[in-house]
């Protein structure tokens, strides 16, 4: 999937994304790093979702859960994102 210039500034930045998983799984946003696998961090297939509702509620755009789950690890959720 390409994502386009107007695409990109419609996603969110990656503290955010950082800021919201930490809030998601309840930890501090400092114990997630690159190489964090979310799912044994706690993430579920409901609170991906739940993410992806939140953030195209916000307007982000083009945010859906196999592009998310296809890859749980933080540094690969950045860089999809970004």
């Amino acid at each position: 999937m390409t994502v386009s210039n107007a695409e990109q500034s419609a996603m969110p930045g990656e503290q955010r994304v950082i800021d919201d998983l930490a809030a998601v799984l309840g930890l501090p946003p400092d114990e997630l790093s690159a190489d964090t696998n979310l799912l044994d961090a706690g993430l579920d297939s409901v609170r991906i979702m739940s993410l992806v509702q939140k953030w195209r509620s916000e307007g982000y755009a083009d945010i859906d859960f196999p592009m998310l789950a296809a890859d749980p690890v933080l540094g690969a959720w950045l860089e999809v994102l970004s």
